[in-house]
């Protein structure tokens, strides 16, 4: 059953701008098949292999986090990463797969005193070491930088087009376009960007409903009451992990 759900993704072509297209290598980029897809391969390709033929055979200790097509290689001892570096992408290559040649790279991500530390993105955040409120370095997480610009930009191609909606209906949605954005990023030490993230929000919809009309454009006048009247969900704290 799986291998014919498999079958029909991948002959299902990409739609493009209304026109449809057959799909020639892989499966199509944001289809649902695709997490299914890599975890298939990937449990095989890299986290058997790992566990099995690599671990045993470094020095100091490791791990690997994964989800879906997206993983992180954590190392101990710098010559076992550059080891297992060099010989990943040959491993990949054997089932026919290859590495982002931008997103895969070495990162020497360990707290110093005297200078700035590598920072490295995954699943939409940024990781970097900072300190505790008791002095302690401890990992932590903000939203990418390439994901807020990402998020904000859909917000004002959405207000755009619908500055015309209904005042009400317009709020209704960017409310929950707000509370989802809330709902992934809003982790521990990351209300800073979830504040800025609404902060932005909010005025690029104040700027949309100004070019409805010559005479919308005082909108920028009544902000405070808009504001009282229909505001946007604050920004919190969800997962306190």
């Amino acid at each position: 059953m799986i291998s014919r759900l498999i079958g029909k993704w991948l002959k299902a072509g990409v739609l493009e701008n209304g026109l449809w297209q057959k799909g020639e290598i892989g499966s199509p980029q944001g289809g649902v098949i695709s997490p299914l897809l890599a975890n298939v391969y990937l449990h095989y390709v890299l986290d058997e292999w790992f566990e099995s033929d690599v671990k045993p055979r470094l020095q100091g200790r490791a791990f690997e986090v994964r989800f879906a097509d997206d993983a992180i290689l954590a190392f101990s001892n710098e010559a076992d990463a550059r080891k297992v570096m060099a010989v990943l992408t040959k491993r990949f290559a054997r089932f026919g797969l290859t590495l982002h040649p931008t997103k895969t790279r070495l990162v020497r991500f360990r707290p110093h005193r005297e200078q700035r530390t590598e920072t490295f993105d995954f699943l939409g955040f940024t990781h970097y070491w900072g300190k505790s409120w008791r002095g302690c370095w401890v990992i932590k997480r903000k939203t990418a930088k390439d994901r807020f610009r990402r998020g904000l930009k859909r917000i004002a191609v959405w207000c755009r087009a619908n500055r015309h909606s209904p005042l009400r209906d317009q709020h209704r949605q960017l409310c929950r376009k707000v509370q989802g954005h809330n709902a992934y990023y809003g982790i521990r030490g990351n209300m800073k960007a979830l504040q800025a993230f609404r902060y932005r929000v909010e005025r690029c919809w104040i700027k949309w409903l100004g070019q409805r009309s010559q005479k919308a454009r005082n909108v920028w006048d009544r902000v405070d009451v808009l504001r009282k009247a229909l505001p946007l969900p604050w920004a919190r704290i969800i997962h306190r992990c």
